[in-house]
């Protein structure tokens, strides 16, 4: 990740080349930095593959090392950053075409059914933690920008982490978490639609799943799978010259 990059788009950073970007300090500080590397990653302007380190991101964004490491150990709780021992962090590479079928496929066997369990074992308290999280997504769909879009897919994840939880089978859980689906999918495109599609879909299976209606709910995850692995396709229609262009702005 060169430098240039890691300062572009950030409305905190200097564009006369002294001093820091960034004037917030302590965990605030780490917010910015996270924020930043968020919307570099989401931008691809940070290169899936590529390697990133402590020292080379404190140098390009003019902090301390404090902040750099406090941002990548959340982005590898994400999920973002993979930790390469005795060398830093590496971006994960962007999903192939033949992955992305894989995981739909894995999705579309495991989601429905778990959302059906959980229509039939979620507890009060879970229910009122997806409602919660709808509506911390709801607030983001207005935001502007990557950081927006990113922390969106991040809520996206857990929603779909929450749900499988309620369900009540960890093995369905962890075989799920495993994939980090909705990481490498929101990685993939930027295209503020998909924010809005996908909360009317997410609407609907909680509405389910609240209501106790274990088919209505299975058929409701079935549904948003589908629509969204559609959503995501375009981008493998358009680098393999089908259909139209994808929003990367």
């Amino acid at each position: 990740m060169d430098g240039e990059a890691a300062g572009e788009q950030d409305p905190r950073a200097r564009t006369d080349g002294h001093g820091p970007p960034f004037e917030r300090a302590g965990g605030r500080l780490a917010d910015d930095v996270y924020d930043t590397l968020l919307a570099q990653l989401m931008s691809l302007r940070i290169v899936p593959g590529s390697r990133v380190t402590i020292d080379a991101l404190a140098r390009e964004l003019g902090v301390s090392q404090t902040p750099i490491r406090d941002a990548l150990n959340r982005m590898e709780a994400d999920d973002l950053v993979v930790r390469v021992p005795h060398a830093g962090y590496r971006i994960p590479p962007q999903i192939t075409r033949e992955r992305f079928e894989d995981m739909l496929e894995v999705r579309l066997l495991l989601e429905p059914a778990a959302a059906r369990r959980a229509a039939e074992r979620a507890s009060a308290e879970q229910i009122a933690g997806l409602r919660r999280m709808l509506e911390e997504m709801a607030e983001l769909v207005e935001g502007d920008g990557h950081v927006a879009y990113g922390a969106f897919g991040l809520r996206d994840a857990a929603f779909h982490d929450l749900l499988a939880q309620s369900a009540g089978n960890q093995v369905v859980r962890e075989a799920l978490a495993r994939l980090h689906t909705h990481v490498h999918l929101f990685r993939l495109l930027y295209d503020k639609q998909v924010t809005y599609l996908a909360m009317g879909e997410h609407d609907e299976v909680l509405a389910a799943v609240a209501a106790r209606d274990a088919d209505a709910a299975a058929y409701a995850m079935r549904r948003h799978i589908l629509l969204s692995g559609d959503r995501f396709r375009r981008l493998f229609d358009e680098v393999e010259g089908v259909g139209e262009p994808v929003s990367r702005a």
